[in-house]
């Protein structure tokens, strides 16, 4: 019989302090919102000064951001990638509301973050991850965090509905030709003037990409809009009805549930149309003049469609050609160079040619029906002579 030692652990003192990191995040910008920020990382900077047992890795703090989304919390991303580079082996934050508002993000992240030794103390609710029955626990304060979130948005809108009911809510961003004064509209006489000229250009028969060239060429920035005219920039400025003074509220909103989705209201919600809520840029029948131009356009263009449209793709930058009237003859021309030159080299097409190579390849894949197209509808069909039966291409041998 053979003879077994007992070989005894060897007990190592650990003397490696715990590598602590601690998450805050407020989810506005409002001063007493700064300041429970501010009062988050100032203890959190403070708390782990004289520990014996752990060090403070970093603070990584979300100012002003909401919970439900944690693809929007850039601070939040970055303390997640510190865990899986191992750098973090416990998380401290405030409360379950802090780390995440949504219920299915919140257990997502703390199972991860289980899975990597990594463990998550919530101070408010005396929660630590640590212990595994503790989950149940961080599923109910998790819903119920997300149904704060979802108690807070109805409230907020139900505050923003009256307001519009009654003609006094005011956009965060004013538009462009606009400057806030106080808590009302004011004309930007500048950007005004640029306005008129959009309306006037329109009315002159510009087109929308005509008139965002010109825009650019002239070195006009459209401020909030980005750093460049496009066609969208300036078709939102012709169908913007703030510039003959009214308001319509609510053309986009956000789902109800979470994570909440800003959607185009197409009345699936209820819209308000504000009159004389602002001084007017351009007079009502120059405006509502320019509406039917869009729409007769906008029809036109669809009663047009060309049967080769988004068919032809460039084979330099991917993007679709689009059909162009020369005085003497049609053409294709990548929509990419139709912008600008520079970014595309591909030559404009004459629709001739286009034809002509379409009778090309459609002669081709006649003479060799056999060893292209009969392969390609067996495949399809299921059957070697079924397909080209059905399209009348070949006769079943004898």
């Amino acid at each position: 019989m053979p003879t077994v030692t007992v070989i005894q652990p060897t007990l190592v003192e650990n003397t490696t302090k715990i590598r602590a990191a601690a998450y805050c995040r407020v989810s506005s910008s409002s001063e007493d919102q700064l300041n429970s920020y501010m009062a988050q990382v100032t203890y959190y900077s403070h708390k782990f000064e004289d520990s014996e047992t752990e060090t403070l890795v970093d603070v990584y703090a979300d100012e002003g951001i909401t919970g439900t989304r944690e693809d929007k919390r850039d601070e939040f991303q970055r303390l997640m990638q510190d865990c899986r580079r191992g750098k973090i082996d416990r998380i401290y934050t405030k409360s379950i509301s802090r780390f995440a508002r949504n219920t299915k993000d919140c257990l997502k992240n703390v199972r991860e973050l289980k899975s990597l030794g990594i463990t998550i103390f919530f101070e408010k609710e005396n929660i630590d991850t640590a212990n595994m029955t503790d989950e149940m626990m961080i599923t109910i304060m998790g819903g119920l965090a997300q149904e704060e979130s979802v108690s807070i948005s109805q409230n907020m809108r139900w505050s923003i509905r009256k307001r519009m009911e009654n003609g006094t809510y005011r956009n965060s961003t004013p538009p462009f030709g606009y400057v806030f004064d106080g808590n009302v509209l004011a004309i930007n006489p500048a950007e005004a003037e640029i306005v008129c000229k959009i309306f006037s250009w329109y009315l002159s028969g510009n087109g929308l990409q005509t008139i965002a060239g010109k825009l650019n060429n002239s070195g006009i920035s459209p401020s909030q809009y980005g750093e460049k005219w496009h066609i969208t920039t300036v078709r939102y400025v012709l169908t913007n009805e703030r510039y003959i003074g009214d308001a319509l509220f609510q053309k986009n909103y956000r789902t109800e549930q979470v994570p909440f989705v800003k959607k185009k209201n197409h009345g699936e919600v209820q819209m308000y149309y504000a009159n004389a809520v602002n001084p007017p840029i351009i007079d009502k029948e120059s405006f509502w003049h320019v509406q039917e131009l869009l729409a007769s356009r906008k029809r036109e263009y669809a009663c047009n469609h060309h049967f080769l449209s988004r068919k032809i793709l460039c084979g330099s930058c991917g993007a679709t050609y689009k059909q162009r009237m020369r005085s003497d003859h049609e053409c294709w021309v990548c929509r990419t160079r139709d912008k600008d030159a520079a970014r595309c080299c591909n030559p404009i097409i004459p629709e001739s040619e286009i034809y002509d190579a379409f009778i090309r390849l459609s002669n081709k894949l006649t003479n060799n029906v056999q060893n292209i197209l009969v392969p390609l509808l067996d495949l399809r069909n299921g059957g070697r002579w079924k397909g080209a039966r059905m399209y009348g291409l070949c006769h079943e041998p004898r």
